[in-house]
């Protein structure tokens, strides 16, 4: 079955970094596109970046372009998220996802494309 498990949270103070990982397994990771969410407390669900099946784009949602990078390593089934210069705003819970179809990144960043996810891994930001 398929099974994707975060790691790498933790607490940091502003200005600080995080790298966090998400282990797949149980499909064929390398033929679809993968994404990170977030949910800080009394706030939706958003969309945070994701990356395409074979790794050659990306996106990210404004507030992290040029502190964030997602990356993926397809031999080893992992996905990563690279958090430098974090704000307190970037507390949340994180949490991969699985695009629900083959060979496509249709809609992103609405959760209903994403099947499968984590059990997520917390984040805090200290100021």
């Amino acid at each position: 079955q398929v099974q994707l498990v975060e790691s790498g949270g933790g607490s940091v103070q502003s200005g600080g970094s995080l790298r966090l990982s998400c282990a797949a397994s149980g499909y064929s990771y390398s033929t679809y596109s993968m994404a990170w969410f977030r949910q800080a407390p009394g706030k939706e669900r958003e969309g945070v970046s994701c990356i395409t099946w074979h790794g050659g784009r990306t996106y990210y949602v404004d507030s992290v372009k040029g502190r964030f990078t997602i990356s993926r390593d397809n031999a080893k089934n992992t996905l990563y998220l690279q958090m430098n210069n974090m704000k307190p705003e970037d507390t949340a819970m994180y949490y991969c996802a699985k695009h629900r179809d083959p060979y496509s990144s249709s809609g992103y960043f609405l959760a209903e494309n994403y099947n499968y996810w984590g059990q997520g891994t917390q984040v805090t930001v200290s100021s």
